[in-house]
């Protein structure tokens, strides 16, 4: 293999594989990222054998081979060439090495052979759609917070996507929850998504989608099957195994009866708990919400440390009542909120509270309280 390619291209097409390979494997393979030049293009591939991304860059191919290098490494040395450089890659006659030059400098990186790359991609996909980038993206912003991160619940160690009927229209539709808050958001399905399979798509996976969509006008094509996901995104490919479980009945913790209603502007709201969550020693602490006529009275204990409290005016016309949350998880909530208000909708002090966005109904949040 012998190919001269553009030192700009070459880095954000590694930028977007490299990351997938795990700093620490114990198959010397893995650490790798497969290179193959044929045509008028390089294509490389890293995998950890769960989720694997391809991309093609443009390259001038004098001689078409693949091989595998160190994928840690190729980044790190092309990273530190000069803007604007070209970088030539050939391996030596017998494969076992690779060499890396540009300018003045040469770096030799040894070689694995390509045979003994894995393959994610076999396997044929039940279900194919394309959907805006943009929508794609607004659902898994909304709800990744959520992924639970504890191990002993796998299943809830992802994002639920299915397709659901609601207010008389298919929705594609994405859940996270990790038993103490719930989020979810809807858009229409996209035309071919009817009928496809309930998945759960892992967090390292939601993680590398989230970096990748960085265009909302692209158009992305997506493939399901029972047990992997494909997406194409411009010029990556992503193939992710799915999470082999199922996703818990979310419908039923969704509040149906909240009659209390809270209206609050977002950003006073979340600047006020974040001012006064200041007082405990980790942000996990509760804060304290009580309300009565027109006034919400935000307030902080810390045995340690001390006391704070602040007043945020709130359409309310309830029943005066008191309830407490987890600071963090409100942040969290009203950080995904786009319109100006919040809207809350409350039971009593031990129900789960519903959060909606005045900015639409394509997103809802449940939140469970804590005691104070």
């Amino acid at each position: 293999m012998r190919i001269t390619l553009e030192r700009s291209n070459l880095l954000k097409s590694l930028n977007h594989v490299h990351r997938v390979v795990e700093r620490r494997n114990t198959i010397p393979i893995l650490s790798n990222v497969l290179l193959k030049a044929e045509g008028a293009a390089l294509d490389m591939k890293a995998t950890d054998l769960d989720l694997e991304i391809t991309e093609s860059t443009a390259a001038m191919v004098e001689q078409a081979g693949a091989t595998t290098v160190p994928a840690h490494l190729l980044y790190e040395i092309v990273r530190k060439l000069p803007d604007g450089s070209e970088v030539l890659l050939a391996t030596n006659p017998d494969g076992g090495t690779m060499t890396v030059a540009s300018g003045r400098s040469k770096f030799s990186l040894q070689c694995l052979p390509q045979s003994d790359f894995p393959d994610l991609t076999a396997g044929t996909f039940s279900h194919s759609f394309k959907m805006k980038a943009s929508d794609f993206k607004m659902l898994i912003d909304r709800t990744q917070f959520a992924i639970s991160t504890e191990e002993t619940r796998y299943y809830l160690n992802g994002i639920f996507l299915h397709t659901i009927e609601a207010g008389g229209a298919l929705k594609l539709r994405a859940v996270a929850t990790d038993g103490h808050r719930l989020a979810r958001a809807d858009v229409d399905a996209p035309s071919g998504s009817e009928g496809m399979p309930g998945i759960i798509i892992p967090r390292k996976t939601v993680g590398e989608l989230q970096k990748l969509i960085d265009n909302p006008e692209l158009i992305i094509g997506i493939e399901i099957s029972d047990s992997k996901i494909r997406l194409s995104i411009g010029s990556v490919v992503l193939t992710s195994k799915l999470i082999d479980g199922t996703f818990p009945d979310y419908q039923r913790v969704i509040p149906q009866a909240n009659d209390k209603e809270m209206r609050v502007d977002c950003q006073t709201f979340a600047r006020a708990v974040d001012r006064v969550s200041t007082i405990s020693s980790e942000r996990g602490r509760a804060v304290k919400l009580a309300l009565a006529d027109g006034q919400l009275m935000l307030t902080v204990n810390n045995p340690d440390s001390g006391s704070a409290t602040e007043e945020v005016a709130v359409g309310y016309e309830s029943d005066a009542m008191e309830i407490g949350f987890n600071a963090k998880y409100l942040l969290d909530i009203t950080a995904q909120l786009s319109g100006e208000d919040a809207i809350f909708l409350l039971a009593d002090a031990g129900s789960p509270t519903l959060i909606r966005d005045t900015a639409g109904a394509d997103a809802l949040y449940v939140l469970m309280p804590m005691r104070v």
